[in-house]
């Protein structure tokens, strides 16, 4: 497997920051892949660290990492010790926190050198601690590396006693940028109250949401809610976010009565309910799931398209947090036809005006320290931690930097030669016209068509069946593309580097090209042996590649051809 850009640069940053700075701390988005990370971490350090321990606190979580953790590291052994099973003999131990953290099972703990914590933020919970402390006792050298999404806590609770410094931090403008996450285009909308939203008591960990109930939760303002929703995003799968249970009763029936599909989650609905109607929302006639802070974290549904925000929010890391249940991209396998170029966020409280639009994150020319190599550093006043130089809030106790405003989108497309110059694999423009363009592996290939508004990606592994992985803008599609490649190849495929990429194509190449109608003459050095490659696959594959982009183009031409983007694209 090859590591995207932006993941390769974190894990260097967190080993030299292990070795120079101490327990180290990685910011990362959903979507950044945090779980491929930390894998790749583990095996970087494993000749240093040979005893690893990496702890989650979702059983979900654990097969889940455990699974993935073998696609990076295919030379190291792992064992699980969580309720049902207590195996200590892998070179990496994925463990379940609330299993280990007993004290009968923290006395069969052997000699840990380095432990991986995902979703750090929880690492100051008791249980986490009893797990360090004991593992300091049987080693003091013990090293602690955390991956989150959401350092900086609601309660103020610093990192600062698991963590001296940040090595690095993802923004979602490289994710969004790179075409692993769709933009947001956001609508702040006033419907006469910000003022009083302003002068709401802050709590501990919010604001006054009873508060906030009483301001927000009003007919006229819940109609206008739904009223500004069938403008903007009334074809777009949507989560809603409101202050309290009450709230959010209100706010759905008020989209019920104007009959939408609509349902109400809460941390009091129960868990089998609960899943049914997640369901509904991904894969059936749900529209609209409106809920009060329960999905936040853990939740992800990829159709959804549309956040509103009838509440707001104390913290930005709760604000992203909300954002981010609808930036993820489309995989066509799991969600066939559906397509999603953009999110739109309807902002009806005041969180957008006190933190900042999320658009206004993407800068053109990347965000800092997103490739490989040494990032600069700068030192919190508030903690003394090292913290990367681009922060704008330091990661482990939330002091907020001076003058890190970022400037106003202008553009967002991005070129196709950008990001093929970004992929470690060469692109080929398959028949001069821009439209069409093929990169190939050792174990696969993959094939990237503009069809009218959108892009199409198409993949095949060796042996296996030509699918369709990706539909959205070209941006989206590379992404999906070159990220099949990266998955399914190892560094010494299909580098720029190797002479089968010059090498003039071959007597037999030329041959099959020529009797598929391609003609290549015995005198035309423009066809190297790695372009013929590219060119065979889609012959030998034309008619279902010709037939899964003649779908996309079908369904781009109907009525409904955009599902999910139509109604953006418009605005």
């Amino acid at each position: 497997m090859i590591l995207r850009g932006y993941q390769e640069a974190a894990i260097n940053a967190a080993s030299d920051a292990l070795d120079k700075h101490g327990n180290t701390l990685v910011v990362a988005p959903t979507g950044a892949g945090k779980t491929i990370m930390l894998s790749a971490l583990v095996g970087k350090r494993h000749k240093k660290n040979h005893n690893i321990l990496i702890l989650q606190h979702r059983d979900e979580l654990v097969s889940q990492n455990y699974t993935k953790f073998h696609r990076v590291n295919d030379n190291l052994s792992s064992s699980i010790v969580n309720a049902s099973q207590k195996d200590w003999s892998g070179d990496a131990v994925f463990a379940m926190v609330q299993t280990l953290s007993r004290e009968k099972n923290l006395t069969q703990m052997p000699h840990i050198d380095m432990i991986v914590v995902d979703e750090a933020h929880h690492t100051i919970a008791d249980t986490y601690q009893r797990i360090i402390k004991a593992a300091k006792e049987a080693n003091e050298g013990v090293q602690v590396v955390g991956f989150t999404a959401t350092p900086n806590r609601g309660d103020k609770k610093g990192l600062r006693d698991v963590f001296n410094n940040c090595s690095h931090q993802i923004e979602i403008s490289t994710l969004i940028n790179e075409g692993f996450l769709v933009p947001p285009k956001t609508y702040v909308i006033d419907v006469g109250v910000q003022d009083e939203l302003r002068n709401v008591r802050k709590t501990v960990a919010d604001f006054d949401m009873e508060a906030v109930e009483r301001i927000m939760n009003r007919r006229a303002i819940n109609q206008k809610v739904v009223n500004e929703w069938l403008d903007k995003a009334g074809d777009r799968k949507t989560i809603v976010f409101c202050s309290t249970i009450v709230h959010a009763k209100d706010v759905c029936e008020a989209f019920v009565d104007a009959g939408v599909n609509a349902a109400v989650v809460t941390g009091d609905t129960p868990s089998d309910e609960r899943e049914n109607i997640l369901h509904d929302l991904a894969h059936g006639d749900m529209q609209v799931v409106v809920n009060v802070a329960v999905l936040t974290e853990g939740f992800d549904a990829p159709p959804v398209s549309c956040v509103i925000l009838t509440r707001p929010c104390s913290y930005k890391a709760t604000m992203v947090q909300m954002i981010g249940r609808g930036l993820r991209t489309i995989d066509q396998e799991e969600f066939p036809g559906v397509v999603k170029s953009n999110c739109i966020v309807m902002d009806f409280g005041t969180s957008v005006l006190t933190h900042g639009s999320l658009d206004d994150l993407v800068n053109l020319d990347g965000a800092t320290g997103t490739r490989a190599g040494e990032a600069p550093e700068k030192v919190c006043p508030e903690c003394d931690s090292v913290v990367p130089l681009g922060v704008r809030e330091c990661p482990i106790c939330g002091h907020e930097f001076e003058g890190q405003n970022a400037d106003p989108l202008e553009h967002f497309e991005l070129t196709e030669i950008d990001l093929m110059e970004r992929s470690p694999f060469r692109w080929i423009d398959l028949f001069g016209t821009g439209t069409c363009w093929a990169a190939t592996g050792f174990n696969g290939f993959t094939l990237v068509a503009q069809t009218g508004h959108v892009s199409a990606a198409i993949v095949k592994r060796n042996n296996g069946r030509v699918r369709l992985v990706s539909v959205g803008t070209t941006r989206q599609v590379m992404a999906a593309a070159d990220d099949f490649l990266r998955t399914n190849e190892d560094g010494t495929s299909a580098q720029k580097t190797k002479r089968w990429l010059n090498d003039r194509a071959s007597e037999k190449q030329r041959a099959q090209l020529n009797r598929h109608g391609v003609h290549v003459g015995a005198f035309d050095f423009s066809w190297t042996k790695y372009k013929a490659a590219c060119m065979l696959n889609y012959v030998w594959n034309r008619q279902f590649i010709d037939n899964l982009v003649n779908n996309v183009i079908q369904k781009d031409m109907t009525d409904e051809p955009r599902q999910l983007a139509s109604k953006a694209e418009s605005d």
